[in-house]
Formats: C-alpha cells, sequence, structure tokens
C-alpha cells in the first residue's frame, strides 16, 4: 500500500528540482507555499462559480500555477526544462481579461468583497496571488530566478481575479459589487 507521507522533510529541509535541499523557510519555498494557497483559493472560488466562462478558466490557470510551482522549485540549472509560463500565457491571461471586461463596468471606487461566495473566494485569491507576487519579486531581485513571465502573470492574474469578482456578483448577486465608501 502506498503511504501518503515520506518523511524526507522532517529534518526541516525540502527538495528542489535538481540537485540540492534548502530549508522549509527558504524564499523558493516559501514562493511555492504562496502559489499553492492561490491554487488552493482558485479552486474553492472555482466550486463556489455561476459563470460557467469562470470556472473553466480558472482550472486552467490551476494548471497554470502547477507548471509555476515545478519551475520555481527546480534548481536555477534545472529550471529550463519546466519552463511553461512565457510571453504567450501572459498574452493569454491578458485576452481573458479584455473579453470579461465586456461584460461587466469597472467600478470608479473600491469595492468590499463579499456580495457572493464565488465573489468572496476570488477576493481572497487575488490577495493570496499579490502575496506571492511580493515573494516571487523578492527571488527576482536577488536573481534567483530568470523568468520576468512569472511576474508578468501572477500580475495579471490578480486583475483577472478581480474582474472575475465582479463578474461573480453581477451573474450571482444583485448586479453590482458593494463599495467601500458609504
Amino acid at each position: 500500500m502506498k503511504r501518503f507521507y515520506t518523511s524526507t522533510g522532517d529534518d526541516g529541509y525540502s527538495s528542489l528540482l535538481g540537485e540540492g535541499r534548502v530549508p522549509k523557510n527558504h524564499p523558493r519555498i516559501e514562493l511555492v507555499g504562496a502559489i499553492d494557497e492561490v491554487t488552493a483559493f482558485i479552486g474553492f472560488a472555482r466550486a463556489l462559480c455561476k459563470d460557467s466562462s469562470t470556472g473553466t478558466l480558472l482550472l486552467i490557470v490551476q494548471r497554470d500555477l502547477y507548471h509555476m510551482m515545478a519551475e520555481i522549485s527546480a534548481t536555477p540549472e534545472n529550471a529550463q526544462q519546466f519552463r511553461t509560463i512565457d510571453e504567450n500565457k501572459v498574452n493569454w491571461i491578458e485576452d481573458q481579461i479584455d473579453i470579461l471586461s465586456g461584460k461587466v463596468q469597472n467600478p470608479e471606487e473600491f469595492i468590499v468583497p463579499g456580495d457572493t461566495p464565488a465573489g468572496a473566494a476570488l477576493a481572497i485569491a487575488r490577495t493570496t496571488v499579490r502575496r506571492a507576487e511580493r515573494r516571487l519579486v523578492k527571488l527576482w531581485l536577488d536573481r534567483e530566478i530568470e523568468n520576468q513571465y512569472l511576474l508578468c502573470y501572477l500580475n495579471r492574474l490578480s486583475s483577472l481575479c478581480f474582474i472575475m469578482e465582479l463578474l461573480e456578483n453581477y451573474v450571482g448577486g444583485n448586479g453590482e459589487s458593494t463599495l467601500a465608501k458609504d
């Protein structure tokens, strides 16, 4: 029977894709964990979505994020073989934002999350994307990550989550998002 645990991390270290192990609090492992959280929250949102196109797009994003985690988990000399996030992926996500922007109105003020379950889940996903992006920037500036498209993708993903939140609030709620101002 296959075990669901390996015990290899009991020493506080995690393996990379390639030679080497790093402490579990290493910035690279922290980033992979942050992206894993994003994937989980996007999955939660996907389970709640009312708009049929939203769920389909979110599944594609989840798969992209798994590829991103693989590249980040790889040692620098192995990262290229795991690279799938590129200019085409960034262009794809921009295209999705453009398509969805025709379905909703961009609010002129900040909104507060919570109008619909899916919208609230997408707001959580957006904020976790921003945290992952901040952690990626550190590795980028320290020159531990060389694929700039990872930064572009996460930056666009937060915008995609926001516009999907608006769409889900429109489809599943009263047609508008609640504004932060009274």
